[in-house]
């Protein structure tokens, strides 16, 4: 599907009203080869530990996007080329990451879409911390699982139904 967020927010402006259609914080930077993806979001809650970000990738995401809650923290990347390429080939329609990512260069040649506050070139810990499916907040927005979420050049949206 192609579209433009302007677009949307504008033939969608009573979900707009209502609350059910919102506008994310201008916060994060394009990195991935897909400058604009949409899907059903896919949760994920932890903190400098991406151990279940590759649990999740590695699983089918036809349609989805995943959604992570890295708490803002901008000490260490939460997903790097690896992760981008399991994501790829797994049909993940995009990355949105509230933390960092590395290998920006190279995630900029794959065809997904990856949103992160910055880059950081330090890997994270792996301990298997972190929680999957639950609401999250960021960006003045709070995104529950499978609702959808549409980034473009212009920012980031998310609505609790599918958008025309």
């Amino acid at each position: 599907m192609s579209f433009k967020t302007p677009d949307l927010l504008d033939n969608n402006e009573d979900k707009v009203r209502d609350g059910s259609l919102r506008v994310v914080a201008p916060m994060f930077q394009s990195y991935g080869g897909r400058p604009e993806f949409s899907g059903q979001i896919v949760t994920l809650k932890l903190f400098e530990d991406n151990s279940l970000v590759r649990e999740l990738l590695a699983g089918s995401g036809d349609g989805k996007v995943l959604l992570i809650d890295g708490g803002g923290s901008l000490r260490c990347a939460l997903v790097g080329d690896q992760l981008a390429i399991l994501a790829h080939r797994n049909q993940w329609e995009g990355i949105v990451v509230y933390g960092c990512i590395r290998d920006s260069g190279d995630i900029g040649q794959i065809d997904i879409g990856v949103r992160a506050l910055a880059t950081h070139p330090l890997k994270s810990v792996k301990k298997g911390v972190g929680e999957r499916d639950l609401a999250v907040s960021f960006g003045g927005v709070t995104f529950r699982p499978g609702e959808w979420i549409y980034a473009d050049g212009d920012g980031v949206i998310v609505s609790d139904q599918p958008l025309t």
